[in-house]
């Protein structure tokens, strides 16, 4: 069995059985986005970037199975979280199933930040309607491989200088790529 083959069928089986395939879960970080945040760390990786802060994530059949509804309680029960991140792992092999909380979290008025090693034009070529969804519910998108030769640890949300943080709300508004800014993050 191939890798792009179990990711299919993890995919499929996740969505299916309201469930996730996750590595684990934060509920309390300050690192992963702005504010205080739920983060949802995703089982399995085809980019094995080298020198990966997470690559026990990287097996697409290691991990455990996440319930959906139990990590949506989780999120709204805490009300001190201003939002959620979907890291991995990578996020896009597991988009149909996380669709259902993007859309909770956003229903809850949350902030939703993701992590991924493609970079965004390539999402926006594949033709998965869970990617989609997920471009369009998520605020801000942290694209690209990690590099180990443009690791930069002063660097906000990111660990080497070819990622990009975008703004999804600003760059669907203007229809090209705007870089994420916050106030917030000056303060950091």
């Amino acid at each position: 069995m191939t890798l792009s083959v179990q990711r299919k069928e993890i995919v499929l089986n996740t969505a299916c059985l309201n469930k996730l395939r996750i590595a684990g879960t934060l509920q309390d970080s300050i690192v992963d986005g702005p504010g205080l945040r739920y983060v949802i760390f995703t089982q399995g990786c085809p980019h094995h970037c080298e020198g990966c802060h997470n690559p026990d994530t990287h097996d697409f059949l290691a991990g455990k199975d996440a319930d959906v509804d139990k990590i949506i309680s989780q999120i709204s029960n805490n009300k001190m979280l201003s939002g959620v991140t979907f890291s991995g792992g990578e996020p896009m092999c597991q988009a149909e199933a996380l669709v259902p909380i993007a859309k909770e979290v956003k229903k809850m008025g949350k902030h939703l930040m993701i992590y991924t090693g493609y970079v965004y034009e390539e999402l926006l070529e594949k033709p998965d309607e869970g990617i989609r969804q997920l471009l369009e519910l998520a605020d801000v998108l942290v694209d690209g491989p990690f590099v180990l030769a443009k690791r930069n640890l002063t660097l906000i949300y990111r660990g080497s200088e070819n990622q990009r943080v975008i703004d999804l709300n600003k760059t669907r508004s203007q229809g090209q790529i705007v870089l994420y800014h916050s106030d917030y993050d000056d303060l950091l």
